[in-house]
């Protein structure tokens, strides 16, 4: 458990505040931010029992957290973290088929999930993702007016809003419990995602050199860019550092302010949580 909160966080009228939430594998991650000074006020986060509900993982919580059990924020937003996505241009989507889109990659259980799709104005596409149903029926009940989407979704609105008009391809890599997703962008548009499941430090780099062999990226000379739950001397960025030359840790979201409490953290870490600030 971490929890950092700056004092001017006042808990008891949050209304001129965004509540943010990140579930899955990696835990539960929950962050706040003052919309009137675009700033990060407080970020916490909990372990989660990967083969138990998080719906019910987070009901618990909710009694016993004062942040979780406030409904008057400005706005809430949850990513849900999970292999379960599919990306399309919007102005192929019909209403209504998000399952049947969701099915060409994801085997769905209608009695233990649901469907969700989230729209990227900017890039003109639409994420479909399926969700616990329980943790959906939770959210929306708590929630009204709350948005949930694909944790890929924040992550892509992040590196979308990092990166330069002209720039070339890069590759960008966010680590979480056994699961990287790799993203390629090139002139702030979008050319690759995908979340791969790995095992040992040797699947990672694996998948991480596949994909830039498919986009003819070199290891030596291209730039690759790294978020997530890893430490400088860890396994794997030290696998990575070994076959890639040109990598780096990436930075927290530019544009935004982050209270001094979460100075002690990594820049490179929570960047999907800091990400749902930039998210419509």
């Amino acid at each position: 458990m971490q929890s950092l909160r700056d004092e001017t966080l006042e808990t008891a009228s949050p209304a001129g505040c965004n509540l943010y939430l990140t579930a899955g594998a990696n835990g539960l991650r929950l962050g706040v931010a003052d919309i009137r000074r675009n700033k990060f006020v407080a970020l916490e986060d909990y372990a989660l029992n990967p083969q138990a509900s998080w719906a019910e993982q987070l009901q618990a919580l909710a009694q016993e957290n004062d942040l979780l059990s406030q409904t008057s924020w400005n706005q809430v937003r949850l990513a849900v973290q999970n292999r379960s996505f599919t990306l399309l241009p919007a102005p192929l989507l019909r209403p209504g088929d998000e399952a049947a889109y969701l099915r060409l990659h994801h085997a769905l259980d209608p009695e233990h999930e649901t469907v969700g799709r989230y729209g990227h104005s900017s890039l003109e596409m639409v994420s479909v993702f399926a969700a616990e149903k329980a943790l959906t029926s939770w959210f929306r009940a708590t929630y009204p007016t709350g948005k949930m989407l694909h944790h890929t979704s924040a992550l892509l609105e992040g590196i979308i809003h990092q990166s330069e008009v002209g720039a070339p391809r890069r590759l960008y890599l966010s680590l979480g419990h056994q699961e990287v997703t790799i993203v390629a962008v090139r002139d702030k548009r979008l050319e690759f995602c995908n979340v791969f499941a790995f095992a040992t430090p040797e699947d990672l780099i694996y998948y991480t050199i596949l994909v830039m062999q498919e986009l003819q990226l070199n290891p030596d000379q291209d730039g690759v860019v790294v978020w997530g739950d890893l430490m400088h001397d860890s396994e794997l960025f030290t696998i990575l550092r070994k076959y890639i030359r040109n990598i780096r840790f990436g930075n927290r979201p530019f544009d935004l302010v982050y209270s001094y409490r979460l100075n002690d953290l990594f820049e490179y870490r929570y960047f999907e949580l800091y990400s749902l600030h930039l998210c419509e």
